[in-house]
């Protein structure tokens, strides 16, 4: 049961194949980050930036497109 949560959150996942899906996600994070932090709200601007940084990384740097394929 302890590693059920960390499915909801597994950035590897072959849904996330497509580049402009990725890139789209990543964008939208840390846009909110900025609009957040243009309205003030340092806290949100804070948390939604780290989660963008998080998300450049792993779907830009370490995602792997064939990781889930099955030999095809």
């Amino acid at each position: 049961m302890a590693g059920g949560w960390r499915k909801a959150f597994d950035v590897q996942h072959p849904l996330f194949r497509p580049l402009w899906l990725r890139l789209a996600i990543v964008a939208l994070t840390c846009g909110w980050a900025l609009f957040e932090l243009a309205g003030g709200n340092l806290v949100w601007a804070a948390l939604f930036g780290a989660a963008g940084l998080y998300l450049a990384h792993q779907f830009l740097v370490a995602f792997d497109p064939d990781a889930g394929r099955d030999g095809d």
